[in-house]
C-alpha cells in the first residue's frame, strides 16, 4: 500500500516503522524535518516537504499529533493534507482528539470522496515499539475493514467502536478509568510504606489478586522508586482528562473523580512536573496534607 505517516513523534515514530517493516511505500511527514529524515535513516520511505505532499497519491494517510489544533494544522490550507487526499483513500487520525474534531474531519474529506477514521491508540510508546497497541476506531464498517489490516502492522487490538467520533469518546473512557487507577495505586503505594510493610511482598501478593491492573503491574515498582522522568507526560493526561470533563459536561456524565484527580495534576503542574510521569500522582502524597488542592 502506498501509506504517508504525519506526525512523528514517540507514537508515531515506530508506528510508521512497522508500516515500513511491512514493506508498504510509506512516505512520512514530520513540522521538524530532521526528525523525518532521522526516520528514513532507520526505515525505508520517503520524506515530504508538506502533509499536503505527503497526501498526494496515497491509499491510507495516518496522523498522529497533538491535540485538536494540531489536527486542524496538518489538515488545513494549501499545504494541508486535504488539499490533495485522494478520492477513495481513507484518513486514519491517531491523535487523542476531541470527538467533534473528528466528525468535522470526517465531513472534510467526504468532501473530497475520502473516508474518515478515529483512531486513538493505548498501550503507551512501549506498545507502539513492539507493535501492540490497542486502537479504538470510530468509522463506518467498510473503511474499517478496509483499514484493519494496515492497522494490524502496530496494533494487536482494533475495534470498531461505532460510527465517526465514538473512538474518540472510547478513548475518553480509557483515561477516565486509568485517571482513577493511578490515583487508587498511589494511595496504595503510599498506605503500604506509611505501615511499614515491605512494598514487593505486598504488590507480588495482591498484584495477582482482584486488585491487580496494568498500572500495578508497570507503575508500583517505579512509583515506590519514585522514577517519574519517563512514560506518559502528565501534561498529556491532564489534556486527556479536560477532553473527558468537556465531554461530560455536555453529555452529562458524572465524573467526581476525574475530576479530583484532573485537579491534582494541576497542582502538579504548577510545580513544574508537567512532562514527568502520569504515575507522579504519588508525589503529591509525599508532601504535606495542607499542600494537596482542595477537592471543591
Amino acid at each position: 500500500m502506498r501509506i504517508s505517516f504525519i506526525g512523528l513523534g514517540v507514537m508515531g515514530f515506530p508506528m510508521a516503522g512497522h508500516l515500513a517493516a511491512s514493506d508498504h511505500q510509506v512516505t512520512v511527514y514530520n513540522r521538524t524535518r530532521g526528525r523525518a529524515e532521522r526516520w528514513t535513516t532507520h526505515h525505508r520511505g520517503r520524506v515530504a516537504a508538506t502533509p499536503a505532499e505527503a497526501a498526494q497519491g496515497a491509499q491510507f494517510v495516518m496522523t498522529c499529533v497533538g491535540a485538536d489544533h494540531d489536527v486542524r494544522e496538518v489538515a488545513e490550507g494549501e499545504t494541508g493534507l486535504l488539499s490533495r487526499l485522494e478520492a477513495g483513500s481513507i484518513w486514519i487520525d491517531h491523535t487523542t482528539a476531541s470527538a467533534e474534531i473528528a466528525r468535522t474531519m470526517d465531513r472534510a474529506a467526504r468532501a473530497r470522496g475520502a473516508h474518515f477514521i478515529d483512531a486513538p491508540v493505548s498501550g503507551g510508546q512501549s506498545g507502539a515499539e513492539l507493535g501492540a497497541l490497542t486502537i479504538m476506531c470510530g468509522a463506518d464498517e467498510a473503511s474499517f475493514e478496509r483499514a484493519d489490516p494496515v492497522l494490524a502492522c502496530y496494533g494487536k487490538k482494533r475495534v470498531r467502536i461505532g460510527e465517526v467520533g465514538s473512538g474518540q469518546l472510547a478513548k475518553m473512557v480509557n483515561q477516565i478509568c486509568i485517571a482513577g487507577l493511578l490515583q487508587g495505586l498511589s494511595e496504595g503505594v503510599h498506605f503500604a510504606e506509611q505501615a511499614g510493610l515491605d512494598h514487593d511482598r505486598v504488590f507480588e501478593a495482591i498484584a495477582e489478586g482482584a486488585a491487580g491492573s496494568w498500572q500495578m503491574r508497570n507503575r508500583a515498582e517505579t512509583m515506590h522508586a519514585r522514577k517519574f522522568d519517563y512514560g506518559f507526560a502528565l501534561d498529556w493526561m491532564r489534556k486527556d482528562l479536560g477532553l473527558a470533563l468537556d465531554e461530560a459536561r455536555r453529555n452529562h456524565a458524572e465524573l467526581p473523580i476525574t475530576a479530583l484527580v484532573d485537579q491534582y495534576y494541576g497542582s502538579l503542574q504548577r510545580r513544574g512536573r508537567g512532562r514527568d510521569d502520569s504515575s507522579t500522582l504519588l508525589a503529591l502524597l509525599d508532601a504535606t496534607n495542607s499542600d494537596l488542592p482542595d477537592p471543591s
